[in-house]
């Protein structure tokens, strides 16, 4: 065994007879016995990463014996859809290029998961996918998080914050054994918020000590090409939104929802001065005790932030408002005042929302009206819209000129900034769910999938509560399923997850549970 507590190998260890002791010690541990004293002085003890997997697995309620597999949170497709919206996406080139050499000549899989745990693409040779999935369901859309499948590199390194290696019994469950991984995880430049896991598995013949260097090697480029990324994305805020801070910055800067500082002429702030922004802004409090206010700027999570001392030279820009989630009537406001719009015009607004603010006709008539709709229907619409929010969108144009609050704005960035209770307890319910448009039919779908997605996979009570509450989620059986294992057995609202689980089940009948 290495010296290193995180890998699991190093060229003096006979991997046979290593996995022979880590067996002895894991018959052990679920046997509720106490380690035996080897016969070798020479045997290394069980690593503590992996020693405090086993316990934090077992607290989990996973079964070692592994006759309940990690469970499949996603069909192949919708696991797909989720590879394609996620950060690392953009990396795939770079992690091929660093991890094709390792992966083909060593005969293992290349494995991404998100930062819950959930596989989402997996490469390598198909008759070893093919093995993987068959043995342990080791497959795109099903949950590698410990809780979902007990010591695994996948959920460990997320679970430890921390590049692992695992051999043989050192994983949890009885099928896994078999098995050699190691992961390494990849942590958003932004936030310092964890966004997945790099990880190699294969056969246990295939271990090597090399791996775990690897996979860190590949998670470290990762993270350089999302910061120089993140620093490229900075510069465009920069110069799209600079001449937001007024004449002479007026002691305001601009700022990112997670609190980054990228502008700041009067350099007034400092970046231990900014925690995060309240979601839509609004007034705040810096820990220097300056009363604040935060300004939301489109829909990128940006502010313009200004002490509140600070004094406008123009008036400030009109506030428009939509409460647009869920199956209550729609609330419009502008500067606090209710207004009472068309249903076209509510979409229509929503459509610019969607758009960062600005769209052109065409693009609004095909969200509006697909196929079948013309320009000139766009035209007559916003014309009547600029009469009904006096200055809020430009007269020569569809851009919108106004601060705008909204509660799918609040939700999506509740769910960037990975704050997923929050974001459950924000949604409402479907966006504009009569509407029919098709701009807002796929918005709709796609903040649905991708709350649902962070809920299901979060094993977060609140979360799973706020979901199964809603509209979106009061008939999802998989959900209640996850909410009742999350639950303690104290918890008043276990007995309905229970009833509640039952009677979906049900409904849906056994062959429908079986495809679950």
């Amino acid at each position: 065994m290495s010296r290193s507590p995180w890998v699991a190998v190093d060229a003096t260890t006979i991997p046979a007879k290593r996995a022979r002791e880590l067996r002895d010690a894991w018959e052990d541990f679920v046997g509720g016995r106490p380690a035996q004293e080897s016969e070798d002085a020479g045997t290394p003890p069980l690593r503590g990463p992996i020693a405090d997997s086993w316990l934090r697995s077992r607290d989990a309620g996973v079964d070692p014996t592994g006759r309940q597999a990690a469970p499949s949170v996603l069909e192949l497709q919708g696991a797909r859809a989720r590879w394609d919206a996620h950060p690392l996406a953009a990396a795939a080139p770079l992690i091929a290029q660093c991890m094709a050499e390792a992966s083909v000549e060593a005969d293992q899989l290349l494995v991404i998961s998100d930062a819950d745990g959930m596989l989402l693409r997996i490469h390598g040779d198909a008759q070893l996918r093919s093995r993987a999935a068959d043995d342990m369901n080791f497959v795109e859309g099903a949950l590698w998080s410990e809780s979902g499948a007990g010591t695994n590199a996948v959920g460990t390194a997320l679970a430890a914050e921390h590049a692992v290696q695992v051999f043989a019994a050192e994983h949890f469950t009885e099928p896994v054994q078999r098995w050699t991984c190691a992961a390494a995880p990849i942590t958003d430049p932004d936030t310092g918020r964890l966004l997945g896991v790099i990880d190699l598995t294969g056969d246990i013949s295939s271990v090597h000590p090399h791996s775990l260097s690897v996979v860190v090697a590949t998670a470290r480029a990762v993270e350089e090409l999302l910061r120089r990324g993140l620093q490229e994305r900075d510069d465009r805020l920069r110069a799209r939104y600079g001449n937001r801070l007024g004449p002479e910055a007026q002691g305001a800067a601009l700022i990112t929802g997670s609190g980054r500082v990228l502008l700041d002429p009067k350099q007034h702030w400092s970046l231990t001065d900014v925690a995060a922004i309240p979601v839509g802004g609004g007034r705040l409090y810096l820990p220097s005790g300056i009363e604040a206010i935060a300004e939301p700027v489109e829909d990128d999570d940006l502010y313009v932030v200004r002490p509140s001392r600070a004094r406008f030279a123009s008036p400030a820009p009109p506030r428009l408002e939509l409460h647009v989630l869920g199956d209550v009537p729609p609330r419009i406001s502008l500067d606090g005042a209710p207004l009472h719009l068309r249903p076209r015009h509510i979409e229509l607004l929503m459509l610019l929302l969607l758009h960062g603010g600005r769209a052109s006709a065409d693009v609004l008539c095909a969200d509006l009206y697909g196929d079948e709709g013309h320009p000139a229907s766009i035209r007559v619409e916003m014309s009547r819209l600029r009469r009904l929010l006096h200055g809020a969108i430009e007269p020569e144009a569809y851009h919108l000129t106004c601060e705008i609050d909204s509660d799918v704005r609040q939700v999506r960035a509740l769910l960037g900034r990975n704050a997923i209770a929050d974001a459950a307890a924000a949604y409402g319910g479907p966006l504009l769910p009569d509407s029919n448009a098709p701009g807002i039919e796929r918005a709709r779908d796609e903040l649905d999938a991708w709350l649902r997605q962070a809920v299901i996979t979060s094993d977060d009570a609140d979360a799973l509560w706020s979901w199964v509450r809603s509209p979106s989620g009061e008939h999802d059986l998989i959900a209640w399923r996850r909410l009742l294992a999350a639950l303690d057995y104290t918890d008043p609202r276990r007995s309905l997850a229970a009833a509640r689980t039952a009677a979906l089940r049900r409904s849906f009948g056994d062959g429908a549970v079986a495809d679950l």
